[in-house]
């Protein structure tokens, strides 16, 4: 169930597809891979082989960012529901909580996982949390045996995109675990580090109008917009 914007895939499954399929990759131990997608991250991918090829991998490319609801319902698919990064981690979080299942925070500035994991906690308080390890160790095979001796069945990797994807198709095979979804600034959000548009907002897709509001020099990133559909406008004559 994927649509396809300038060589890019993307999923169109709902969060509640997301979340089944996902719980379903767990128990039956198939190693699944999520990444987030938004307009400026496909334009990216028009100059970078190796980031389309990357992008292309995941097993769920999530629709995020309200471009890419424009872009579908342009050249007549069915992706209606943005899914944001952040929201998806929390979904798996719930889920791992109502299920027994185990997540591990990985990334971000010292301190900052900590935050995340004790915000996490307050929410859902049955939520397993394997561990937790900052970005910037530098040794990798610390890294990596901190993660398998803690066995966690979901890693949220905040190292930014795309670095953080590259980092989880690297070493995914290595680890002992199920699910890995690349999160950028959302431990920093869930830490009060950073913080997130008003509900309000978020119901109506306007996410990126807060951003831009609180931080002017966004506009550069968000012009791109225009560009993108454009692109796609041309590409399905």
């Amino acid at each position: 169930m994927k649509e396809k914007f300038l060589g890019v895939d993307v999923s169109n499954y709902t969060y509640a597809q997301l979340k089944e399929n996902i719980m379903s990759d767990i128990n039956e131990r198939r190693k699944s891979f999520i990444v987030a997608i938004n307009p400026e991250k496909i334009l990216h991918a028009q100059k970078d082989a190796d980031l389309l090829h990357l992008l292309n991998r995941a097993t769920y490319q999530i629709p995020d960012g309200v471009g890419i609801l424009v872009a579908s319902k342009m050249t007549g698919g069915s992706i209606r529901e943005r899914v944001t990064g952040i929201d998806m981690l929390l979904a798996l979080c719930e889920q791992a909580s109502l299920h027994a299942k185990s997540i591990f925070l990985y990334g971000a500035k010292p301190g900052v996982a900590e935050q995340a994991k004790d915000r996490l906690k307050s929410m859902y308080p049955d939520l397993q949390i394997a561990g937790v390890l900052d970005g910037y160790e530098k040794d990798k095979e610390k890294v990596k045996e901190t993660i398998n001796h803690a066995q966690p069945d979901i890693l949220f990797v905040a190292l930014g995109s795309p670095r953080q994807e590259y980092w989880i198709v690297d070493h995914m095979h290595e680890l002992d675990v199920q699910v890995f979804q690349g999160v950028g600034g959302s431990f920093d959000v869930l830490s009060g580090k950073v913080k997130r548009a008003p509900d309000s907002f978020q119901k109506v897709g306007l996410e990126w109008l807060y951003r831009l509001i609180k931080e002017p020099w966004r506009i550069k990133r968000q012009i791109k917009l225009p560009t993108f559909l454009l692109k796609v406008w041309k590409d399905k004559k």
